[in-house]
């Protein structure tokens, strides 16, 4: 997996050095680490304190081995933009102008990962958007509106 990453490789001290840091936090119940303050402050939730089995614990304890390090690349699946229309669905020009005969509903018109949903849109939530685009669309093409 190396020769595929190149010359940017896994450093195994630098990895080993952050998570003996990380691990030193969890025995210091005055931690300001952001994700150790997190785990604690969920834990004491109720929902979580009836629900969860595993306590936190330290991960280079060697009860928790073996582990494993991954490198993760970040990719979006969404274009938080699409195709510029108007409320019935019609293309427009860079100038705002209609081009006849051209619509667009759905993710192509925006409505999946940005447009209405915003950056943090959630792949469940656009279904609703994408239908009632569409439906604006088929509506006014049929001379309904």
């Amino acid at each position: 997996m190396n020769e595929l990453a190149g010359n940017n490789l896994l450093k195994y001290d630098k990895i080993k050095s952050q998570i003996e840091a990380r691990d030193r936090e969890l025995d210091n119940k005055f931690s300001k680490d952001t994700q150790i303050n997190y785990i604690r402050n969920t834990r004491n939730y109720l929902g979580d304190k009836l629900g969860r089995v595993a306590a936190p614990h330290k991960i280079l304890d060697p009860e928790n081995g073996p582990l494993i390090a991954v490198r993760l690349n970040i990719l979006t699946r969404k274009t938080l933009g699409g195709i510029k229309t108007n409320l019935n669905g019609q293309v427009l020009r860079d100038d705002d102008s209609i081009i006849e005969g051209l619509f667009a509903a759905g993710e192509a018109a925006g409505f999946g990962g940005g447009g209405m949903h915003g950056y943090r849109a959630l792949e469940g939530t656009f279904l609703g958007g994408c239908i009632f685009s569409g439906m604006k669309a088929g509506k006014y093409i049929a001379g309904l509106q």
